[in-house]
């Protein structure tokens, strides 16, 4: 199975992604079908090249009006929307009434005629619109509000302030998708770091073939200028690439053979030759990809209640104004003409776009601004709880410190033993362990470690190893499994049963995490750190940080039954974790933030928010993103009821105008987006460079048991 993605064009509603979705997976040809409204693109999974033809045939047999185009066929396809042809006849529809209006002809036929012309013109897309919508969900939505009361206005002889209701309305709507519009430029840098070709080397010669026709091995040539297409390994040159899309770090990092080489990089300086590691859908900019356009896709309780708020409101709003209009002549002293008039008022005045609109725009916004941020926050859901959290628990190595290992002091108690001695054993052991720490204790080898003579070898899951060497039994590892330790230290040698020596290793706290937890403090968070380290390192660690509680010798299995034992008092608990052993809590947590550049696979999986960036101080900034977004989204929806049900009651009262009830329609909308776009300027791009310690990131990576033996 293969993933495909298209761009969508003139799709202006997120119910029409809904049913372009439903459409494409009845058929069984495509699997996991994602339409994605503020992105404008389609993915899905099939086994083979589906023609885009008839991928159009569906869609437009659901919504006639929308376009499929693959994305690499023209970078303008994005720019092709029906707004400016509907301005146009906008344009004319005013004119057309303006003359009608204030142009007496001899003959009152052709004012008449300009009338029904700037009518049809304006009404003509709002009536197909709501027709579509209540012969296809049986629901009533706001277009048929402003069809009937434009048309009534037109019945009661109101007939300009009608056309400017239309108008208005529909002018409104252009500002509204100027403003989605530019939301959604905001996540384009991110969207944008795909290579869409790869120069494949075929003995001598260079082929142009597609991203997703590579297989690993391929030998693959990187131009000056151009992104790496998969992640791969340089066999040939060297060169510095720009990785700011990846980790929005702004230094050039530098490769020769056998460097790492991530996709979405840019090669800055000389042709590379890289032999591909990854097919595209395993590489990084492809996973990114994929948590970006799943990004908006979840939607938060707050959306869908305000959608189902829509469905019901409309029709209450209909079966009242037509109350109004029936009743009101009864009731007071008006007549048929001004109830009519005010019912239909009420009609205008009733429209729910600037709640509709306002609030899948914030969240749009909020998630744009995190990921320009490097925070990629995978929905609105996850975006709204960041805002609630209570406690966050921190897994130590890799997370709070850097996981650089070093050896800083080995202390003999068996003077039997030389220090060349203690060291001989513990290379001889540690050789055989992709721990960590056992690299640290690596670098103290002279040249390479014969281990033909380990026998017997084990790894004791947290704890350390054990082997035999010429008959000894040795253990390396923690106090809990050598035992009768004078010293405590990180990692301690047992030879037959005696204490030999004790190794301390030095594991570096990240330089940003102490004013990170400060930060979080002062909002009213409270911190835990579980680690699978001892007692002594994990609160030398924990108590340098000021961190609330320490849990320490904990097993993948310990911190999954910590969270839960926490969560039964305050379920809102945030996760922070960098790896593979981190990712049964990520999954579980009411949010689940992975740490690292990119990071583990598995943690990017499990987790609701990643840090681009190995920088804790992005969680209280995430927060603070969740908090002003929430904020907005309040602001609008209060803003929006007031205003409404003031017009309502001057309304039924009669004290409203249409001009009112245009600007508690559209005006209000308008001023909503206006306030949303404020979240804009208030979190601007950070460029300053972070100093954190980095030199870890390759290997913590790919180590991430809890490794502290």
């Amino acid at each position: 199975m293969k993933r495909f993605r298209y761009i969508i064009n003139n799709l202006d509603c997120a119910n029409c992604a809904r049913k372009i979705e439903e459409a494409l997976n009845k058929d069984e040809r495509f699997k996991k079908v994602v339409v994605n409204f503020n992105t404008s693109r389609v993915s899905f999974e099939a086994s083979e090249t589906v023609d885009v033809s008839v991928i159009n045939e569906i869609v437009k047999r659901v919504e006639p009006e929308v376009d499929i185009r693959e994305i690499k066929a023209s970078k303008d396809n994005e720019k092709l929307h029906t707004k400016e042809y509907s301005l146009f006849f906008l344009a004319i529809a005013v004119i057309c009434c303006v003359i009608a209006v204030n142009v007496e002809f001899t003959n009152e036929i052709v004012n008449f005629i300009l009338l029904v012309i700037s009518y049809v013109l304006l009404i003509y897309k709002h009536l197909i619109n709501s027709l579509k919508v209540l012969i296809k969900n049986k629901s009533i939505n706001e277009n048929l509000l402003i069809v009937i009361s434009s048309l009534g206005a037109f019945v009661i002889g109101e007939v300009f302030e009608g056309i400017m209701v239309v108008a208005l309305y529909t002018f409104g709507k252009f500002l509204e998708e100027k403003a989605i519009n530019k939301t959604r430029s905001s996540v384009k840098e991110l969207l944008d770091i795909r290579q869409n070709y790869a120069n494949l080397k075929v003995e001598n010669d260079i082929k142009e073939i597609d991203v997703s026709e590579i297989k690993v091995d391929d030998v693959l040539v990187v131009k000056k200028g151009e992104r790496v297409p998969v992640d791969g390994i340089v066999t040939e040159g060297t060169t510095m690439l720009d990785t700011s899309a990846l980790t929005g770090e702004s230094e050039l990092t530098s490769v020769s053979v056998n460097s790492k080489v991530l996709s979405g990089s840019i090669n800055t300086g000389d042709v590379i030759e890289i032999k591909a590691s990854e097919v595209y859908e395993n590489s990084t900019v492809s996973r990114i990809l994929t948590l970006m356009e799943e990004a908006t896709d979840k939607k938060s309780k707050t959306e869908t209640t305000v959608s189902k708020v829509s469905k019901i409101y409309t029709p209450v709003v209909l079966i009242f104004a037509a109350l109004v209009a029936i009743f009101m002549p009864k009731l007071f002293d008006v007549t048929y003409a001004e109830s009519l008039y005010r019912g239909l008022t009420f009609l205008v005045i009733s429209c729910p776009c600037a709640i509709a609109i306002s609030v899948p725009l914030s969240y749009f916004v909020g998630i744009g601004i995190a990921s320009r941020n490097n925070i990629l926050v995978k929905g609105s859901n996850y975006l709204d709880n960041l805002m609630h959290i209570k406690k966050i628990i921190f897994d130590k190595t890799g997370t709070l410190t850097t996981g650089a290992f070093k050896v800083t002091d080995i202390e003999i108690f068996d003077k039997s033993y030389s220090k060349e001695e203690v060291i001989d054993i513990l290379t001889k052991g540690e050789s055989l362990s992709n721990h960590p720490i056992a690299k640290s204790i690596m670098k103290l080898a002279k040249g390479e470690v014969n281990n033909e003579d380990v026998e017997d070898y084990k790894e004791i899951a947290g704890r350390g190893i054990s082997f035999e060497l010429q008959d000894k039994k040795v253990k390396i590892g923690t106090d809990d499994l050598c035992g009768d330790c004078v010293l405590e230290a990180n990692v301690h040698l047992n030879i037959d049963g005696k204490h030999v020596a004790s190794v301390i290793i030095d594991d570096g706290i990240k330089r940003n995490a102490k004013e990170a937890i400060e930060q979080l403090h002062k909002s009213g968070v409270k911190t835990y750190m579980f680690t699978g380290d001892q007692k002594e390192v994990a609160f030398e660690i924990g108590n340098e940080l000021r961190i609330d509680e320490i849990r320490y010798e904990m097993l993948p299995a310990d911190k999954f039954a910590g969270y839960e034992e926490l969560s039964k008092k305050e379920p809102r608990i945030a996760f922070v974790g960098d790896g593979i052993n981190d990712a049964p809590v990520l999954r579980r947590a009411f949010i689940g933030m992975s740490m690292g550049e990119i990071g583990s696979a598995a943690a990017i999986e499990a987790s609701d928010v990643v840090l681009m960036k190995d920088d804790l101080l992005k969680i209280p900034e995430a927060i603070k993103i969740s908090k002003s977004t929430n904020r907005i989204i309040k602001q609008n929806l209060i803003f929006a009821f007031v205003v409404k049900i003031l017009c309502l009651v001057l309304s039924i009262i009669g004290k409203a105008s249409m001009w009112m009830a245009v600007f508690a329609d559209t005006g209000v909308t308008v001023l909503t987006i206006f306030n949303t776009l404020r979240l804009k300027n208030k979190f601007k791009r950070k460029h300053k460079s972070h100093n954190h310690n980095c030199e870890c990131h390759e290997h913590h990576h790919h180590h991430h048991h809890e490794c502290e033996h």
